[in-house]
């Protein structure tokens, strides 16, 4: 469809493309024919990916496919080695592999299962119905049918369901927080052309799909539907959006590769050299061997111990109410630099509060929070109290029954908890209401003693409103407005119980007050009125604002605004204390978003702030390399909050972007971690969103943030634990063939080890708990490596230790001992189960080394109990492998006497002699190793 700006173009245009008038609406038959044309009112949504093909996903791992290779290769010598052995015996291997390729593949399956469990979330967004006028009939028709040209009719509390231009309105406002992030409901007038370089949020004859009336009602004309909406055109960009692998999904993808290059290598080697010493010994034996030392060499229960402690992350995090969508993304928190965070709903309460009054020369000052009841009127330390509010002439009496009574929203309380209040209307006029309440003022008896007669409407032009009542033989005025406007119309004001000239001086001072309080991020109103006689007053007199807004009396001032939530002052300077930089991006105005972001520690000396309308006069380029040093983004649209993004991710950064409305959308879509609000938060950013939370607190994100951490750093434990303990088993098998002996541990027995008596410490350090100090660290760079120099020297050494230990004891036991009751094979298997009972037990006591680099495993050593219970269980299921009678077979093992276990026992402390020594020297040198 052709781009019109249809905010600028007249009705009589829009009537005459579409083929349509506002009276009787479109023909039935040409509505029938623009359905065919343009096509259905929805959205489009993304085919559902069967189960099948989210398994397969799960598969995409280069790691995961070596896995499958090397369990293919390992059923085919299986069966080469063994043609008569039972089933078991030729594929136990390839078996053992694959049940952990197929345990990791169905628990990020299952993860992705739960987590999708969510809405549908574009159709939701959508109205389902619609009252419209086609042939001069009023007809409710599915939303899904409606087509340009269709005149609407639109209702408080409607959602708005296509792209609307008014031509009718009867105090009309619709709240777009969702779609520009502007918290006040917005105004809408039949104006007939607007600028056509408008921004969406100041198209004040323009109403959009997924929105809401807020009040009254209008009639309008539908010029855009489905996917040429505004709604559209986000939902659009998020599919053009393509996903990326996480920081630790990229590193675990390049250290697979570097594994399997290691691997290949490695074998080869072996491969040349057990051919070139034993010329005429089997190509399969040396086959063997290097196959051995590849599965060695490979730590197989890497993925799946991954995934199990990526997923108890989430389980620890859905605690904090932080629901994570995608498994991949949680350690991506630990390495943000950035939050790229919208204001309303997000850093603020979505609460339009009155917080502030200004009458009489003094400031008072409206406690409470939100929509709650609770709450006073303060002067200072005066509590300004009911029997105050009463008395004749109060200025504060009169702002409260102006803010009341010039209203047309209604509150009632909460039906779970009265504390709080309901209400339907504009969130400003609610504002008032609930000051009410908090100054115990009745507010139904106030109503009672009134009865309305007319109302001035608020419109863009005059910039205030004016309701009337009849009270017994006067009529009460009651204005309120954009203060420099009501004080136009002002001639008289309150000052200490009395009505005295509002002169220069006066007035002055009054301006001077509402650009401090509008400073202070306040939206600011002028409240006035007076009473006339009735006799003044007839039918005539409807709507003339000439007659009531004249000579008014003017009462004071109302600081209302949309306060930060309470815990994220603390949580945003938590967030700069861990090196994370807090951006606000909202589509509120400039002075109000600064105002904001200055209070809660966001925009701080030598940051700057810009518009919306700044970014457009700037390139991608030029904002790339300004973006560092920017600390709030205002009126901003959907399509700059994704250049926002963009522009961080271009220096390096990585980004969460918090948010909870449509414009939010894409750019959650782009961030490196996008988190929703689950509250106020729109399906469709839900949907987008990589994170939400369920309590729309930014404060959980810390705590997420310290999760992901905790998590990264347990990964990186782990990996160095298992690295460690395959090294040994390398090294066991190398060095076997360098020097010509038979090789000391079976495939089977490395399955065991790699699986079983790792893995359950392994996963024991995947919970171990924070370190003290770690939200006091800067993010790590993207650019760190999973094994550091640090890790791959440490490695190497502990490696080294565990093979020279087991093949101390496998070559003492074959070569050396002679035992008259074993046989040469018996003899044989004797040393093999003692290599393999140290290859076991070795790396299951430098797991408590492996919980810090520095701190000794003695320190703090009872704070992560799984490690004993994994050290324990894993300690009692390799006394099963070599003792259990039918596993013996399977495993090669003979029974040991207990002094050779005291043999075992005092070689597998060895590495955590080592670690303890070296961190003794660290201490003594006053080194810390991070």
């Amino acid at each position: 469809m052709q781009k019109h700006f249809w905010h600028s173009m007249n009705f009589k245009d829009v009537c005459n493309y579409w083929s349509t008038n506002t009276e009787k609406g479109l023909d039935k038959k040409a509505a029938q024919e623009l359905l065919l044309k343009i096509g259905h009112n929805r959205l489009k949504e993304k085919p559902k990916k069967p189960l099948f093909i989210v398994f397969i996903e799960q598969l995409n791992n280069f790691i995961i496919w070596t896995l499958i290779v090397a369990a293919v290769i390992s059923a085919v010598t299986g069966h080469m080695e063994n043609p008569t052995g039972g089933f078991f015996v030729k594929y136990g291997d390839f078996v053992a592999i694959m049940l952990i390729v197929l345990l990791n593949a169905f628990l990020g399956l299952f993860q992705e299962i739960k987590a999708d469990a969510a809405m549908e979330a574009l159709k939701k967004m959508s109205a389902r119905q619609a009252k419209v006028i086609r042939n001069g009939e009023l007809l409710t028709i599915e939303a899904e049918e409606l087509v340009c040209g269709d005149v609407i009719v639109l209702e408080e509390g409607d959602i708005i369901p296509a792209d609307i231009k008014v031509f009718e309105t009867h105090r009309f406002s619709t709240s777009e927080a969702a779609l520009t992030g502007e918290s006040v409901a917005v105004m809408k007038q039949n104006v007939e052309v607007i600028d056509k370089e408008a921004p969406l949020s100041e198209r004040i004859n323009m109403v959009y799909m997924g929105t809401t009336v807020a009040t009254g009602r209008a009639r309008g004309i539908v010029v855009n539907t489905g996917m040429f909406t505004e709604l559209g055109k986000i939902a659009k960009s998020i599919d053009d959006i393509s996903d990326e692998d996480t920081p630790l999904q990229k590193k675990l993808n390049e250290f697979g590769h570097q594994i399997v290059y290691l691997c290949i290598v490695v074998s080869v080697i072996i491969f040349l050299i057990g051919i070139l010493r034993d010329k005429e010994g089997s190509l399969m034996l040396y086959f063997m061997t290097a196959v051995s030392l590849a599965v060695a060499a490979i730590p197989e229960g890497l993925p799946a111990i991954t995934t199990i402690v990526m997923a108890l992350g989430t389980q620890r995090m859905a605690g904090k109410n932080a629901i994570v969508r995608k498994l991949a993304s949680v350690e991506t928190l630990g390495c943000t630099t950035v939050i790229c965070t919208d204001k309303t709903g997000t850093l603020t309460q979505n609460k339009m509060v009155l917080k502030k009054i200004y009458c009489d020369g003094d400031y008072i000052d409206v406690t409470g929070e939100g929509y709650e009841i609770k709450g006073q009127l303060r002067k200072g330390k005066h509590i300004v109290s009911n029997d105050d509010i009463i008395k004749p002439h109060s200025a504060t009496g009169a702002i409260l029954d102006t803010g009341i009574l010039c209203n047309n929203a209604r509150i009632k309380p909460n039906e779970k908890d009265p504390g709080i209040v309901d209400f339907v209307g504009d969130p400003t006029e609610v504002a008032f209401l609930v000051a009410a309440k908090k100054a115990a003022v009745n507010i139904d008896a106030k109503y009672g003693e009134y009865t309305f007669f007319d109302e001035v409407p608020f419109s863009s032009e005059r910039k205030m409103m004016t309701k009337v009542y009849k009270k017994a033989d006067e009529y009460m005025i009651y204005t309120k407005g954009a203060p420099e406007m009501v004080m136009a119309r002002a001639k008289f004001t309150l000052e200490n119980g009395k009505i005295v000239a509002l002169d220069d001086k006066k007035k002055k001072e009054l301006l001077d007050v509402n650009e401090k309080m509008a400073a202070m991020a306040f939206r600011v109103l002028g409240l006035a009125g007076k009473s006339i006689s009735a006799d003044s007053v007839d039918s005539s007199h409807e709507n003339d604002a000439n007659l009531f807004e004249k000579d008014l009396i003017f009462y004071g001032l109302a600081g209302i605004m949309d306060p930060p939530k309470i815990e994220v002052k603390d949580s945003i300077e938590l967030c700069r204390r861990a090196g994370i930089s807090t951006v606000m991006i909202t589509g509120d105005h400039k002075g109000t978003a600064s105002a904001i972001a200055r209070d809660l520690g966001i925009l701080t000396e030598g940051r700057q702030s810009l518009s919306g309308a700044e970014l457009d006069r700037i390139d991608d380029e030029k904002l790339t390399e300004i973006c560092s040093n920017t600390a709030v983004f205002a009126r901003v649209t959907a399509e700059h909050k994704l250049r926002i993004v963009k522009a961080f991710k271009n220096r390096g950064e990585v980004v969460a972007m918090t948010g909870d409305g449509i414009n939010d959308a894409p750019a959650i879509k782009e961030a490196s971690i996008g988190i929703a609000m689950g509250i106020a938060g729109t399906d469709v950013t839900k949907s987008a969103a990589d994170m939400v939370l369920a309590d729309d607190n930014f404060s959980t994100i810390v705590a997420a943030v310290e999760e992901g951490r905790v998590i990264y750093n347990n990964i990186k434990k782990f990996i160095y634990f298992l690295f460690s303990s395959n090294m040994g088993l390398v090294f066991a098998i190398f060095f076997t063939v360098i020097f010509g002996w038979r090789q000391p541990v079976f495939p089977l027995q490395i399955l065991w080890i790699n699986l079983i008596t790792n893995g359950l410490p392994a996963l024991a350090l995947g919970v171990d708990p924070a370190e003290r100090d770690l939200m006091s660290k800067k993010p790590r760079s993207t650019k760190d490596k999973i094994i550091g120099p640090w890790e791959f020297w440490m490695i190497l050494v502990n490696g080294v230790i565990m093979g020279i230990a087991a093949l101390y004891a496998f070559y003492y036991e074959y070569y050396v001992i002679k035992e008259a009751s074993l046989t040469p094979q018996q003899q044989y298997y004797e040393a093999c189960t003692m290599a393999f009972a140290i290859l076991a037990l070795s790396p299951i006591i430098h797991a408590f080394s492996c919980r810090s680099k520095s701190i000794s495993a003695f320190r703090g050593v009872f704070e992560n109990t799984w490690i004993w219970f994994s050290a324990v269980f894993a300690v009692a299921l390799q006394l099963i492998a070599v003792h259990y009678k039918p596993l013996q077979s399977a495993f090669k093992t003979i029974d040991i006497s207990f002094e050779k276990w005291f043999v075992i026992i005092g070689l597998s402390i060895l590495p955590l002699l080592f670690m303890e020594f070296y961190k003794i020297g660290l201490k003594i040198k006053g080194k810390k190793i991070e």
